[in-house]
């Protein structure tokens, strides 16, 4: 069978191979720093062609010319770029009509293209889709390469953003797990992403933490829970989870006067598996009549008819029996306080959120995983920004109606 040719190189590979060619660059700062010298000459023949397309006609042509209006030298001028101050010759014309487009007039910092880089790519955009848009956009190509590079330089900034320190109280903390695949030595592998969101005491939402672990496991959350300490929180009202076994010890382990509360949502989903597809509906409507009661005794009441009337599915009753106090539990407080409470659906979304980005694939490493799931946060928190939980002021006064509650809530709201 022939040997199948050699591709050619691509152009970038092309350009590279001189680079190290002529320059023969020793290290990263090296390689920068030529970049940087190749940057503006770069620009400035981009600018000439801007102009050759304005005029019809090359430099130095002796076609006929459609037009008067004639070259008129140079202009000088600087601007801030991701490579540093960028001293470049921008060309004139005669008439003053020819507008640059690679660098507008009145255009004194060309780094924005890379912030616009980070923002599509921390909405969920491929490298490819990236390239695409900027190509259609600016009129000129970005390798996967390039867009790699610029996005990593938020690697510093998601380590001090992963080590910042927190607020002293959270009256609801919400945690959940995703699972993303890693490459590792021994190929991909799913590994689970841990997430904390947290309401403050002005109802605002803040992501505490990701973090990486092979496996969700409770070990891996009393770590969390650790840092977190750590990191400023010195109290917690409410916990909500979807029930790996050991996490609630391992909380309050770390902060005692937590309420630790079962996802309801969660607990109805076990509970469906033991149901056939044609009951489900009328489980559903059983169950809701519980956990939607006006009062505790309601609830009971209701639970106990709820058991008696499906005592033939045992499997779906038990994971109701097995929780009920967490079913109970939710009575003591207030309506708006019960319905933050009771599902974790608002980490749910973030994570729903979340996976835009990380459905492209295998990621090469865990700080790629960090990288792609900041940036994405970044963005969740400028639609976050300046808003707060719905209802947050009656639920806030129904906190403070609680006798237990109401002292803790004040001593932070004061600081």
């Amino acid at each position: 069978m022939p040997r199948k040719a050699k591709a050619a190189p691509t152009v970038q590979e092309q350009i590279a191979s001189t680079i190290i060619k002529e320059y023969q660059p020793q290290s990263f700062q090296e390689a920068s720093d030529i970049i940087k010298s190749i940057f503006g000459p770069v620009l400035e023949q981009m600018f000439q062609g801007e102009l050759d397309s304005h005029l019809g006609c090359t430099s130095g042509s002796h076609a006929k010319k459609t037009t008067e209006n004639r070259r008129n030298g140079y202009s000088e001028k600087t601007v801030k770029s991701s490579q540093g101050e960028l001293d470049l010759r921008v060309p004139r014309d005669r008439l003053g009509t020819f507008e640059p487009q690679a660098v507008p007039k009145g255009s004194r910092d060309i780094s924005d293209i890379e912030n616009k880089i980070l923002r599509m790519y921390g909405q969920g955009m491929s490298q490819r889709d990236i390239s695409a848009i900027i190509q259609d956009i600016y009129g000129f190509s970005v390798s996967a390469d390039t867009i790699s590079n610029i996005t990593d330089r938020v690697y510093p900034v998601v380590d001090e953003w992963r080590n910042r320190p927190l607020k002293q109280c959270y009256p609801f903390v919400f945690v959940d797990c995703l699972y993303v695949s890693v490459k590792t030595e021994r190929g991909a592998k799913e590994q689970a992403v841990y997430v904390v969101l947290g309401y403050d005491t002005e109802g605002h939402k803040d992501i505490l933490g990701i973090w990486i672990g092979e496996s969700e496991s409770k070990h891996f959350w009393m770590q969390i829970f650790d840092e977190l300490k750590i990191r400023g929180v010195e109290d917690i009202f409410f916990l909500s989870m979807d029930g790996v076994r050991g996490l609630e010890g391992g909380a309050k382990a770390v902060f005692p006067n937590v309420i630790v509360q079962r996802c309801i949502v969660h607990l109805l989903r076990n509970s469906l598996k033991y149901i056939p597809a044609k009951e489900r509906a009328s489980f559903c409507k059983d169950i809701k009549k519980v956990y939607s009661a006006l009062n505790a005794k309601e609830a009971e009441a209701a639970f106990e008819e709820f058991k008696e009337k499906w005592s033939g599915f045992h499997g779906a009753v038990n994971v109701w029996e097995r929780n009920f106090h967490h079913v109970l539990q939710l009575f003591n407080y207030g309506s708006a306080v019960r319905k933050i409470m009771y599902t974790t659906n608002a980490i749910e979304s973030v994570n729903s959120s979340l996976r835009k980005v990380t459905k492209k694939g295998s990621f090469p490493s865990e700080d790629s995983v960090y990288k792609a799931l900041y940036l994405r946060i970044v963005e969740l928190e400028k639609k976050w920004r300046g808003r707060t939980v719905p209802n947050w002021s009656i639920v806030r006064n129904q906190l403070l109606c609680e006798e237990g509650l109401s002292a803790r809530l004040e001593k932070y709201s004061a600081k």
